[in-house]
Formats: C-alpha cells, sequence, structure tokens
C-alpha cells in the first residue's frame, strides 16, 4: 500500500517539507502592507484622500490652468439658485466659461458653489501639507538636538532641558488663539496662513521625536557606529532619523487634518485666507448667513471638511497600527 510522501518522510526521521516555512521572510515594507490592507476603515481613508488629490490637482488645472470653470464669475441674475440648477440664459456672456450646471448650486453672489469647491480643494490642502511640512521640520530638528545632544550643557542647563522648557510653555498655551493672534497682526495672505500654521503646530513632533531619538541613541548599531568613528551628523541622519520616523508619519497625517480644521475655523471668524482665494473655510464662513435660505452653501463645505479630516484620521490610525508592533491587534 503506497504511503504519502510526508509520511514516509516522517517516519525516516526526517521533517516533512513545509512550503510556508520555506518562504523568504517578509521585508518591513511587506509587513507594513499586509497589516495595513487589513484596516478597511484605513484603505477608505486613503481611497478618500486619492480622491482628495486627484480633485485637488483637477480644481487647480480647471480653474487656473485651463479655465473650465471660473470661480470668480459673479452672475447676480443666478443668485441662490439650489444645487443641479440650469443658469439663465443672460447670465452666460460670451467671454465667460460656460457653466453647463450648478452642480452645487450659486452663493449671493451668483458664483458657481462648483467651482469654488473644486478651486478650495487645491488651497486647503496646499495649506495643510506646507503647514504640516514647515511644523515637521522644525518638530524633527528641535526633536533630534533634545534626544542626541540632549546631555551637552550650555552653562548651567542642558540642551535637552532648554529644548523641552520652551516646548512645555509653547503647549501651555492655546495654540488656536495663538495663531489668531498673529494672523490679525500680520498681512492676510495664504502664505501668512501657511507659515502661522507651521510655526504653532511642531511641539507634538518634537516630544516624539525626542522619545525615539533617547531609546535609539543607546542601540547596539548606534554604539557600533559610534566605534567606527563615523561622524555624529551622519548617524543622526543615516542611522537614526529613518528609524524615529515611525510615529512622525502618523503626526503628520493627523497634523494636515488639523491645519484643515484650523485654516477654517480663522476663515470662519474673517481672518482666514482673503478673497478672491476660496478655501473650504471661507466658503463656509460665506454661508453662514444664510443657513435657511440656502442650506447647501453650509452644508456642501462643512460635509467635505468632515470627511476629509475624517479619512486622515482613519489613515493615521491605520498608520499607528501598521508602524508599531506593539499596538498590533491582529
Amino acid at each position: 500500500m503506497n504511503e504519502p510522501k510526508s509520511s514516509i518522510l516522517s517516519r525516516s526521521g526526517t521533517m516533512p517539507l513545509d512550503p510556508e516555512a520555506m518562504a523568504p521572510p517578509e521585508t518591513p515594507w511587506q509587513e507594513f502592507l499586509r497589516i495595513f490592507k487589513k484596516d478597511y476603515q484605513a484603505l477608505i481613508g486613503f481611497w478618500v484622500l486619492m480622491l482628495l488629490l486627484l480633485t485637488a490637482l483637477g480644481g487647480k488645472a480647471l480653474t487656473e490652468w485651463w479655465v473650465v470653470f471660473d470661480p470668480e464669475v459673479v452672475r447676480l441674475t443666478d443668485k441662490f439658485l439650489p444645487p443641479f440648477s440650469v443658469p439663465s440664459a443672460d447670465s452666460l456672456p460670451a467671454d465667460q466659461p460656460f457653466v453647463g450646471i450648478y452642480l452645487m448650486g450659486t452663493d449671493e453672489l451668483g458664483r458657481d458653489v462648483f467651482a469654488r469647491m473644486f478651486q478650495g480643494s487645491f488651497v486647503s490642502l496646499s495649506i495643510g501639507f506646507v503647514a504640516v511640512g514647515i511644523s515637521l521640520s522644525i518638530g524633527i530638528l528641535l526633536g533630534g538636538l533634545a534626544g542626541f545632544y540632549g546631555h551637552v550643557k550650555l552653562g548651567f542647563i542642558t540642551i535637552d532641558t532648554l529644548i523641552m522648557r520652551f516646548t512645555d510653555a509653547m503647549m501651555c498655551f492655546p495654540t488656536f488663539f495663538l495663531i489668531l493672534t498673529a494672523v490679525a497682526l500680520l498681512p492676510p495672505s495664504i502664505y501668512t496662513i501657511m507659515i502661522i500654521i507651521g510655526l504653532f503646530s511642531w511641539m507634538g513632533t518634537t516630544r516624539f521625536v525626542r522619545a525615539e531619538f533617547l531609546s535609539i541613541r543607546e542601540l547596539d548599531y548606534v554604539t557600533a557606529a559610534k566605534a567606527l568613528g563615523i561622524p555624529e551628523i551622519r548617524i543622526i541622519f543615516r542611522h537614526m532619523v529613518p528609524n524615529a520616523l515611525a510615529p512622525v508619519f502618523v503626526s503628520a497625517t493627523i497634523g494636515v487634518a488639523s491645519a484643515i480644521l484650523t485654516e477654517s475655523g480663522l476663515s470662519f471668524l474673517g481672518f482666514g485666507v482673503p478673497p478672491p482665494d476660496a478655501t473650504w473655510g471661507n466658503i463656509l464662513s460665506d454661508g453662514k448667513g444664510f443657513i435657511f435660505d440656502a442650506p447647501w452653501l453650509f452644508f456642501i463645505p462643512g460635509m467635505a471638511i468632515f470627511v476629509v479630516v475624517l479619512a486622515f484620521n482613519l489613515v493615521g490610525e491605520g498608520l499607528r497600527e501598521a508602524l508599531n508592533p506593539k499596538l498590533r491587534s491582529r
């Protein structure tokens, strides 16, 4: 009677061949993708953000490079039209782009809300990414100095104590009111909003990077690099920074959402990006006086901000679990 090969191998004392055991080990990137793909909420958030990115690029192209939708055209004869309304014949001069249909209605000046939302997606996303880029640069620099050179003394105080007490002092102040005060004192522009938000939102990144550096600088490969005489700058940027960026990525995704929310709050109070640039924040601000007469002016930008912020938070949560083995529940 013929026996299975695995049984014969086991009788001879040799372990049967296991295809899974023979497979090459997963790389960190493959492991990250496998875990991240199992998080359906994070995947939904990721695809929403990809759609937002395409919308932002399309909005930049179709409202400024090739003007198919003009968010600045005023048509008083078409003001307060509900979504999916057709423009009146006398409201379309020959030298202006043809709208065809108002997919999201019009505002109090007859401007196309869809065109303004289209343009605002690029502006709002730009504010979020640039502000987070500024805050990450400051946070990584200060956190790295505090974590690697923290024991070095400057007179009677160490670098770590100096940087962290300054960070703690900044965190004691209400960030939004600091930003509001700075914006009120400076000339209003989109670049002012980007820089101010970035300059007042680096504290969390600094604490994350410092904590990672304090744990990494005592590991064997850092000690070996020091023993080999490798310059400290190379050790920091070649060996330590790449291994300390996992929590920074999570902080960055949530930081973009916070920057968009901050800009929306500033615009709602009248201190945001000035006209004629459209952002979701100032579209929401323009619609706050017409909640009952034209609810789409308030509901559409409000829902857009809600969905995008939720998507960033879902992706951030997915990254947090995929990048940190201690938090994996799967």
